[in-house]
């Protein structure tokens, strides 16, 4: 017998999910390898993926808002205190806790991208397309930022893993398999619906982030090519 699903998660917040996953792992690796020319590529591809996620947040489906997952400290108090149960419960989206991880993700990673995008290393040499807006004192600074909230951000990634593995392995509910598929088992007699969801309010928000991270990556300057 098929046990029945429901879909909470559209296309565009997965392949958001991974595409942020992938892309931070790849600046990590050009970082180290002082490869600046894709790492400065990655973290304009990050920059659009955060654009078109703050986009999603208020015109995307109903688990993707903003207003529906992030809860006030009764609800995450509550949700916490119901942890210990061995119980699942499945949410429609993100759980009240869930939702807050999500936002410090994302405020950790806009800050580390626009801390990169300010930049400038001892020499002067290796700047991001906006340091020239700001004195070299405070490029240095943002340089700092930069590789300081790196750090958060790492400790935030392994909360995230554990959490997964809480779940998996005391609650027996798999978070993974949701964000690979959009869909997760329906609970007995659960109404809750498919999700639906706009491929042209997505295609909107795409090609918006994809030019604001565009005009980002040539420090405002269209007449001639960006200068590092």
């Amino acid at each position: 017998m098929t046990t029945p699903t429901t879909r909470i998660w559209d296309p565009t917040i997965r392949l958001f999910h991974w595409l942020l996953v992938g892309f931070l792992a790849f600046s990590w690796w050009t970082a180290e390898h002082h490869e600046m020319e894709r790492h400065r590529f990655s973290g304009y591809t990050i920059l659009a993926l955060l654009l078109f996620r703050v986009y999603w947040g208020f015109a995307g489906p109903r688990t993707a808002r903003f207003s529906r997952f992030v809860r006030g400290p009764g609800a995450v108090v509550a949700y916490v205190r119901d942890l210990g149960s061995r119980k699942a419960h499945a949410a429609d989206g993100h759980n009240p806790l869930g939702g807050w991880s999500v936002i410090a993700m994302l405020l950790a990673v806009g800050l580390m991208v626009t801390a990169g995008l300010f930049a400038s290393d001892t020499d002067g040499i290796e700047s991001g397309p906006l340091a020239t807006y700001i004195t070299f004192d405070q490029s240095e600074t943002a340089s700092a930022v930069h590789g300081f909230v790196f750090n958060i951000i790492l400790g935030l990634v392994a909360l995230h893993v554990l959490a997964i593995a809480f779940y998996l392995l005391w609650k027996q509910q798999n978070l993974v398999r949701p964000m690979l598929t959009g869909r997760r088992p329906a609970q007995d007699h659960e109404t809750t619906a498919d999700l639906q969801w706009s491929p042209v309010r997505a295609l909107v928000g795409i090609i918006c982030a994809a030019a604001i991270a565009w005009a980002v990556s040539r420090g405002f300057h269209f007449g001639a090519a960006p200068t590092y």
